[in-house]
């Protein structure tokens, strides 16, 4: 590796051939488990395609997606953070979407839900501005791009806060579902015997020239796999409260149940830069 010019690439990777040696000393690896972890490794590409990223999930299955979300937030692991993984279903550009506005794009079953969010900097000081892009499953447990019956960024859309601080949106309540177990993941998980199931959350990335791009999800107070996501993805500040509404909802023309949340978050100041779509 002495050769490489880059300081850092030299010292990631020779840290990753060190570890990879040690790692193969360690379980004494026999050259058919070498096989099936390349074939593994090939079939990982071979799933992934502009609807749906293979590498992500097998990263996000096996904690290390989180694990580098907590590397680089909340001090380096020292304090709780409210950032989580980016997960493999975010797209670039979701349909610019006026507050108090909806993101369901298409007949799509469920209670419905009215979001209150407010975005501030760390002493408590309103920050307008923030382009907010916030994403989720159906509660039928598919993303708009996996799903024919669904429109075109359906259950997507991009806000931005008022003077206050402030986004308002309306959606419908989400539901916890599996994540895609037709690949090598998928494998991985039944050779393991673990669920496939991520609970309910929606999605939120927060972006403002001039702060850290927060990255999180908020997820239903009432999911029975809060404490089992299968990728590792649930911290105590990141459970939201949903609360089931009283009376008459805040729009007409709503029957049966329907829900509120209310949440803040809070935004860092450091370099406002966007992620690389995991799909398109």
């Amino acid at each position: 590796m002495s050769r490489t010019p880059d300081a850092r690439l030299r010292e990631v990777v020779a840290a990753f051939v060190r570890h990879m040696h040690a790692f193969a000393r360690e379980v004494k690896l026999t050259e058919e488990e070498f096989e099936l972890g390349v074939d593994f490794l090939n079939r990982i590409g071979q799933s992934t395609h502009d609807a749906h990223n293979e590498g992500v999930l097998f990263s996000d299955a096996i904690g290390f997606s989180t694990l580098v979300c907590l590397l680089n937030n909340g001090q380096n692991g020292a304090t709780e953070t409210a950032s989580a993984l980016l997960g493999p279903f975010w797209r670039m550009h979701s349909p610019a979407t006026e507050n108090g506005g909806s993101i369901v794009r298409s007949e799509t079953p469920g209670p419905a839900l009215f979001a209150n969010c407010r975005i501030t900097d760390p002493d408590g000081n309103p920050l307008p501005d923030v382009e907010v892009d916030i994403w989720q499953a159906s509660p039928v447990g598919l993303y708009e791009n996996q799903d024919p019956g669904q429109a075109d960024m359906n259950l997507r859309g991009k806000f931005r806060t008022d003077a206050e601080g402030r986004i308002w949106f309306r959606s419908v309540k989400p539901a916890g579902y599996p994540v895609p177990t037709d690949g090598p993941v998928g494998d991985l998980l039944r050779a393991q015997l673990r669920h496939p199931y991520r609970p309910a959350h929606l999605h939120f990335l927060c972006y403002k020239p001039g702060y850290k791009t927060l990255i999180t999800q908020v997820f239903v107070d009432d999911d029975q796999h809060l404490e089992s996501d299968v990728v590792f993805g649930v911290t105590r500040h990141l459970i939201g409260d949903f609360q089931q509404g009283v009376g008459a909802a805040p729009v007409p023309g709503i029957d049966g149940p329907w829900f509120r949340l209310t949440y803040d978050f809070v935004m860092e100041a450091g370099e406002a830069k966007l992620p690389t779509p995991p799909i398109r």
